[in-house]
């Protein structure tokens, strides 16, 4: 996966991103919050999860790329990390949403060869 396609719905959403909040999300192993915002724009596509007491309210960012399922009845999205990966991913900084570096960051953490890199060959 390069750094473009962690950023791209690598599944075609039945919603607009935008409806996404509010949705459920569940990691391979189990729930880990709620998602407080998401964005379709082109090569930055993400949604931003309030993992609320599960780990102290923190937020954090995940690429659109990591989602593998959206479930529109259930109003859950389904993403390929662990809560582990997730736990320890960075913060979301809203300050720097669109800065590229950040996206870098967060991109090479989640993508290929990053800290939270999971083989998909491994599901």
């Amino acid at each position: 996966m390069t750094m473009y396609e962690i950023w791209t719905f690598e599944t075609q959403p039945n919603v607009k991103p935008a409806d996404l909040v509010g949705y459920k999300v569940e990691a391979v192993d189990g729930s880990i919050g709620k998602i407080d915002r998401a964005s379709a724009d082109a090569g930055s596509s993400s949604i931003v999860v309030d993992t609320g007491p599960w780990i102290f309210g923190k937020k954090v960012m995940l690429p659109a790329g990591v989602l593998e399922r959206i479930d529109p009845d259930e109003k859950q999205v389904y993403v390929n990390r662990t809560k582990d990966q997730i736990k320890g991913a960075p913060e979301f900084d809203d300050s720097r949403e669109t800065d590229q570096r950040y996206r870098d960051e967060l991109g090479g953490y989640y993508g290929e060869g990053g800290a939270g890199w999971r083989d998909r060959s491994t599901r």
